[in-house]
């Protein structure tokens, strides 16, 4: 059953230096806040997982926090590149990045495989495109009943799977409405999970398409108005264009980025 915590000490609880964590949500519901406090815990040397890397994790990396990233796209949504991300990548700085990269489907059969407890995924996306030479988690596979050369993707089961939703009652059932990605399957594929929220209710009222995920599923929520900014949470508040515009100019300069984290994220209290 769910804990209903502090946003500081989930992280501090459920989160240890070297794990694998999945920090999910799709141009919508982004768990900024939570990889905020990951960020002013100084957490190190952490794996993650995220099929759309953007500005959270183009922070993380910048701060030192991550030395792997497996991922699907990556980049500043509608206006360019990541600069910390691309600087770690090619400069090594702060720290070598070692990359996974996959498509959206092969990343997302991953977690399927791991919310299933099966050992990899089978996909034909993969066929033909060499990836199996050069990405361990990718290998051919003979289908047994036709024969069919097909592709395997190793399953992934992170350490802590972290998502945002619009609320949970008081039992720490969880809703989420609008657009979605694959949320469910993270926290299904997860040994941890957290979900940061924007409220708590007494009770869950219906929403048009909404994902409702039970208690006991998730091992913690952390109450966080507005932890998905600048993205947005749909019946909440909207994205903040103007800051993915921003971003990329304050990124791009080690002084200027670290200055900014200085003042907005690490002076900040969660």
């Amino acid at each position: 059953m769910a804990e209903i915590v502090s946003l500081s000490e989930a992280i501090e609880s459920l989160l240890n230096d070297g794990d694998i964590v999945a920090l999910e949500g799709f141009t919508h519901l982004i768990p900024m806040s939570a990889g905020y406090e990951i960020i002013r815990q100084a957490k190190k040397n952490l794996t993650v997982v995220r099929l759309t890397p953007d500005l959270i994790s183009d922070q993380m990396i910048g701060m030192g926090c991550v030395s792997k990233l497996i991922f699907s796209w990556g980049g500043n949504p509608g206006v360019g590149s990541l600069h910390r991300l691309r600087d770690a990548i090619e400069n090594g700085w702060p720290l070598p990045l070692e990359i996974d990269e996959h498509s959206h489907a092969g990343l997302t059969n991953r977690f399927v495989a791991g919310a299933s407890g099966l050992p990899f995924a089978v996909m034909r996306g993969y066929r033909g495109t060499g990836l199996d030479e050069v990405t361990p988690t990718v290998a051919p596979i003979f289908c047994p009943f036709t024969g069919e050369e097909l592709r395997a993707v190793a399953a992934i089961n992170p350490d802590l799977s972290v998502i945002h939703a619009q609320r949970a009652d008081r039992k720490g059932n969880v809703q989420l409405w609008g657009i979605t990605g694959i949320q469910k399957e993270a926290l299904l594929a997860g040994n941890r999970s957290l979900v940061t929220v924007e409220e708590i209710v007494d009770e869950l009222d219906p929403r048009p398409g909404d994902v409702v995920i039970p208690s006991w599923l998730i091992t913690a929520v952390a109450v966080s108005p507005g932890g998905s900014r600048p993205s947005y949470a749909a019946g909440y508040y909207q994205r903040d264009n103007d800051f993915y515009i921003a971003w990329d100019a304050i990124s791009r300069d080690r002084e200027t980025f670290m200055k900014w984290m200085g003042e907005n994220v690490l002076s900040a209290a969660s």
